[in-house]
């Protein structure tokens, strides 16, 4: 069980208020039970270490009021918009005899021992917290589930869900399931898509290849038309009679 001091508060105005914030103190209220509602104030530093609490909410603490102890439970804490600071704090007392409605955070313990888990399996959490209805002696801190011996397919259920005594849920109309453990979810990646050539783009490659066969065929075409045109002048100028020169006069 934490425990924390206060001291009692006669001023109410904001002004007060943001002294004592100034000074490292959280303006409270504590209220509940047979006695009239006290403003307190408690010390930021100390509260901080409670709040930072998974089960600050459900967690009883001595509360130490000008030497007075009294078993109180955090009911409400408001925060400041911008810096997230607390800023108020509800208390409530807790009366012998009475009952409570909490929402109790929720512990699963030996997940080594679970064979659906080994096996690869997944434990699914369908509700982190319960709200039961819990006599103020006997307020738990968490809900133990043991995971030893569940198999995949298996659904935790509140009734196989060991609590204390008195304790009993505030859903009373159906047995609700707390967590199952289910198969292993493989996730295949998607093939990547075959690269292939298009006809277009084939057609384009022979295409280019015929273009420039041709072209290089044209150039030789070309050069071969220049050697016959050639060889045939030849010809013509070897089959050309040679001239007479005239016969000189003597």
């Amino acid at each position: 069980m934490s425990s924390l001091k206060a001291t009692k508060r006669e001023s109410l105005s904001s002004g007060s208020n943001s002294k004592l914030r100034a000074n490292g103190l959280i303006p409270a209220i504590l209220y509940g039970g047979k006695d009239p509602n006290q403003n307190i104030s408690v010390s930021k530093k100390d509260f901080s270490i409670i709040i930072n609490s998974e089960t600050f909410l459900s967690r009883v603490i001595e509360l130490e009021v000008d030497g007075k102890k009294e078993k109180v439970i955090p009911r409400d804490v408001a925060f400041h918009v911008v810096s997230e600071e607390p800023i108020h704090i509800d208390f409530m007392r807790i009366v012998s005899g009475k009952k409570i409605v909490l929402e109790i955070p929720v512990k699963f313990i030996n997940h080594p021992e679970s064979p659906g888990l080994k096996r690869g399996g997944v434990l699914n959490i369908v509700r982190r917290k319960v709200e039961l209805r819990c006599p103020a002696e006997t307020i738990p801190d968490e809900i133990i589930v043991d995971l030893s011996g569940t198999d995949i397919g298996t659904s935790i259920k509140i009734s196989s869900v060991k609590l204390p005594e008195s304790v009993i849920p505030t859903i009373t109309d159906r047995d609700f399931v707390v967590a199952t453990v289910a198969a292993p979810t493989v996730i295949k990646e998607p093939e990547k898509p075959v690269e292939e050539t298009s006809a277009e783009g084939a057609e384009g490659e022979v295409a280019a290849e015929g273009t420039e066969a041709v072209g290089k065929d044209g150039e030789g075409s070309k050069k071969d038309e220049k050697a016959k045109d050639g060889a045939t002048e030849k010809k013509s100028e070897e089959k050309k009679p040679s001239e007479k020169k005239p016969a000189e006069k003597k």
